[in-house]
């Protein structure tokens, strides 16, 4: 049965006919071609396909499209503005957080929805918060750095009125 499913995308209005209950991972990477959320696991286990919904960190491989009805979705893709990279994606790049990639951008939402929940977290908190993520290439302290680095560089922006 196929049923129509509404929700906003990276700022954008979506509507999509889907037929089942398929997962937001498959609908973004085959349906429309947004394909910086990774396969890894398919269990939600990794972290690879980290996306936001609603701000929250959700694995999109076990997250239904039919709960992103009436949601806003934000993925790697929607994260920087007018072609200026968000804070935590040039952190990542400055503190050299980026190995192989396959699990950046995962970790990069991640990130953002920590730092938006706790703007100046300890080294401890980074690491509880980027847990269920996983990096096999060793870049922890890296990312933990630039964590950091960016809720400095985002609390400087909301001071400034210009916070994202």
């Amino acid at each position: 049965m196929r049923k129509e499913i509404r929700f906003t995308l990276n700022e954008k209005a979506v509507t999509l006919e889907v037929e089942g209950d398929r997962r937001l991972l498959w609908v973004l990477r085959t349906d429309l071609g947004l394909t910086g959320a990774k396969y890894g696991c398919g269990e939600g286990r990794c972290g690879a396909c980290t996306v936001l919904v609603d701000d929250a960190a959700v694995r999109s491989c076990t997250y239904s499209i039919a709960r992103a009805a009436g949601r806003h979705v934000t993925t790697i893709e929607g994260l920087a503005t007018d072609g200026e990279l968000h804070p935590v994606q040039s952190a990542f790049v400055a503190e050299g957080a980026v190995q192989c990639g396959f699990c950046t951008p995962g970790l990069i939402l991640s990130a953002v929805s920590l730092l938006r929940r706790r703007p100046h977290p300890t080294e401890e908190e980074v690491r509880q918060g980027l847990d269920q993520n996983l990096c096999r290439c060793g870049a922890h302290l890296r990312i933990v750095r630039a964590v950091q680095a960016a809720g400095e560089e985002m609390a400087r922006h909301a001071e400034g009125g210009t916070g994202r």
